[in-house]
């Protein structure tokens, strides 16, 4: 039974937009930062952005700051990552993890089945 579930992966055109969502439970959210990683065809999975489980820290991957926005949903156990101005370096598989901690710190333990994001024109 998978503790995260993605969604929201697509096709999108460059400078599109498409809204991922991880549903995890209750505890989960409560208690472990959750982020985002992706992972595109021959290079190595790297951190995106992540939220600690007070929902205060928000951290962002350098390169895709200002295009993408980590949020939660409390009521829906949900965290969401909008992507806006999408390029063509965003293609790859999504994931939706938990950390060890509250905290991010890139230690994740649970992972999702990902969902894969495509941009092309």
């Amino acid at each position: 039974q998978l503790l995260l579930v993605e969604s929201g992966g697509g096709l999108v055109q460059p400078g599109g937009s498409l809204r991922l969502s991880c549903v995890t439970s209750k505890f989960i959210l409560d208690w472990n930062a959750i982020g985002w990683v992706r992972q595109a065809p021959g290079k190595e999975r790297e951190g995106v952005s992540c939220i600690s489980s007070s929902g205060d820290i928000r951290n962002y991957l350098d390169s895709v700051k200002g295009r993408f926005t980590i949020s939660r949903d409390i009521a829906k156990n949900t965290v969401y990552l909008q992507m806006d101005s999408l390029e063509s370096e965003d293609p790859a598989v999504y994931y939706c993890a938990s950390e060890r901690s509250s905290w991010c710190r890139g230690e994740y333990e649970n992972w999702g089945q990902g969902t894969q994001v495509t941009v092309s024109s």
